[in-house]
């Protein structure tokens, strides 16, 4: 079971307890993360741990460092309506073995799995990138 503990005492700032460690997540501040933000940052965090996972899955030894730009795109009513993630890994890969890692983590990533669909991010990878 997963369990936090999220306390707002005014404001839009919020301090969530997680495994010993506070997240400080302010929607009205220019210092700290948004919700929005915290999210993508999750997001992007997952994949790589999917990625990593559907590399080995894939019987290829490593992708080195991997890199994710993640962008993404709001409505005029400040709703997140786009995703991308612009992956860059060490290791020099094909194209066909770096989409076949790409599709299985796109199994594997809990975040992608929880977002509505039309937020499943649009990732592009290159190797020998970083």
């Amino acid at each position: 079971m997963l369990e936090s503990t999220t306390t707002s005492k005014n404001g839009y700032e919020t301090v969530t307890r997680l495994n010993n460690t506070d997240l400080i997540i302010d929607a009205g501040s220019e210092t700290e993360p948004s919700p929005t933000e915290t999210l993508l940052a999750s997001y992007a965090a997952c994949y790589t741990v999917a990625l990593r996972i559907g590399t080995q899955q894939q019987d290829v030894d490593t992708l080195g460092r991997v890199e994710i730009n993640a962008e993404a795109d709001r409505d005029t009513e400040n709703d997140l309506e786009a995703i991308r993630f612009a992956v860059a890994v060490e290791s020099d890969l094909d194209a066909e073995t770096l989409a076949a890692i790409v599709e299985r983590a796109n199994d594997l990533c809990h975040v992608h799995d929880a977002l509505r669909k039309e937020l499943h991010a649009d990732v592009t990878i290159r190797g020998n990138a970083v």
